[in-house]
């Protein structure tokens, strides 16, 4: 049956229709050409995504109601792990080739694998290993620094980061990123994560060196890290408050 004769049955049987989308839209002209005029999204009665100026588009031009929810990580995964045998100084987790139109991953990896040599390690498809579940988890255990990336275009579009903050910071991950617009109204510089200026790898460079020298400090911020997604940014979070906002009552999480 195709999905727009099934969202409107659901209409017409008044059975409330979403979605939750964790992938930026707006940003990305290519994939925003297509994504704007797709009828599955015209259809629904709400949208929840990641995408800030897609909610302001949902909500000024459409009749579908737009809800801006950030990224989180499963809750049966945000947890501190057993460290491996080995250990990673400082590692990157993701493809090498990952979008076309954001050249500054490739850029960012291969200064890492230049300044920092066999103590730099990468994980992902264009890596030999992709991890997941509960070696990611002793990965991350078993790293002193994590260095993130998220597509955001001319790093200038709020509120936008990648699923790979909460992922990281909730598997028990050390993550040095980016700094977003918006971020610290949901995480704390030097509280739960450390920022830099986005492309200004001199001052990436100072961050990663002394975080790798100070491992009382480092420690704290990971583990600190680690309690605030498990407290507030699980799966579960999220999808409470999208019950509260569909329906209009509260789920416990337990």
């Amino acid at each position: 049956m195709p999905m727009q004769q099934i969202l409107a049955g659901a209409r017409a049987h008044r059975i409330p229709t979403l979605s939750y989308h964790l992938d930026l839209y707006v940003g990305i002209p290519e994939r925003w050409q297509s994504y704007r005029n797709d009828p599955y999204v015209q259809g629904l009665d709400h949208f929840f995504t990641v995408d800030p100026m897609l909610v302001d588009y949902l909500n000024t031009l459409t009749t579908v109601r737009g809800h801006y929810l950030t990224a989180g990580v499963l809750a049966d995964e945000c947890y501190l792990a057993k460290p491996l045998p080995e250990t990673y100084p400082v590692i990157f987790v993701g493809s090498y080739h990952y979008h076309p139109s954001w050249p500054y991953r490739p850029r960012l990896i291969d200064w890492l694998r230049a300044t920092y040599g066999d103590r730099f390690h990468g994980f992902g498809p264009d890596f030999g290993e992709v991890i997941r579940g509960d070696r990611l988890n002793r990965v991350y255990a078993s790293t002193k620094i994590a260095v993130g990336d998220s597509y955001s275009p001319n790093f200038d579009y709020p509120g936008f980061w990648s699923d790979r903050i909460p992922e990281t910071l909730g598997r028990g991950g050390f993550l040095i990123h980016p700094r977003i617009k918006g971020i610290d109204d949901f995480y704390e510089d030097r509280r739960h994560l450390v920022l830099y200026d986005f492309g200004d790898f001199d001052q990436l460079k100072a961050l990663i060196d002394h975080y790798l020298e100070h491992d009382e400090e480092r420690e704290a911020i990971r583990r600190a890290g680690h309690e605030h997604v498990k407290a507030h940014h699980t799966y579960r979070h999220r999808w409470q408050h999208i019950i509260e906002k569909v329906f209009g009552c509260s789920h416990s999480s337990g």
